[in-house]
């Protein structure tokens, strides 16, 4: 995935050289991709595949099988998969948010890592700050890729949050039978007291 954010040039030849392996591949001819290629320009959209996408276009294992050729590395797709916690949590989520990736699987010298954009080379830059694995790349849609990360940490905050509510839980229980016991011996003291032995 590469953003209209992303230098032009290199916007421009992910464009084409996308467009280009989908009418290889028979999902568009040449004129239909010229036209796909302007409709994109003309309507500002942020993600060309997203927009391939999401327009019905291009569906979503074309799409894949189109990045795997023109990334040159397997792709995957992370829609409905579950993702290792304790390898997710080796990255910040606001940089696997702004470098659209996700780690999928390690070893003791491998991490797996899923990205809409293998070819940034800031990429490994920045998973290199936080783990010293050899680096295998998948590639995979961007919003995908964003959704899944966001899921994760949504679902981590709700386990979070259910874990804290019992924990207050099990602590207003205890208070209540701590309470219960000390009104329990304050009032056999009180009746020790009033004990006539006349």
């Amino acid at each position: 995935m590469l953003t209209k954010k992303t230098h032009s040039k290199r916007r421009e030849s992910f464009v084409e050289g996308l467009m280009h392996i989908l009418v290889k591949q028979g999902k568009c001819s040449h004129s239909e991709a010229k036209v796909i290629i302007q409709s994109f320009y003309d309507a500002d959209a942020y993600e060309f595949d997203a927009f391939l996408v999401d327009e019905g276009l291009i569906n979503v294992a074309s799409m894949l099988s189109a990045l795997e050729e023109y990334y040159k590395v397997p792709y995957f797709d992370v829609v409905g998969y579950f993702f290792d916690k304790q390898l997710l949590h080796k990255f910040p989520k606001y940089v696997m948010l702004q470098y659209g990736f996700i780690p999928l699987e390690d070893n003791e010298n491998t991490m797996v890592v899923i990205a809409s954009d293998p070819a940034n080379s800031q990429l490994l830059v920045e998973i290199g700050k936080y783990v010293s694995y050899d680096i295998q790349f998948r590639v995979g849609l961007h919003h995908d890729i964003l959704d899944a990360v966001k899921e994760f940490y949504d679902s981590a905050l709700t386990e979070q949050r259910d874990e804290d509510d019992m924990y207050d839980s099990e602590s207003q229980h205890k208070n209540n039978e701590a309470v219960f016991e000390e009104t329990e011996d304050s009032f056999f003291d009180e009746d020790e007291d009033t004990i006539d032995f006349a």
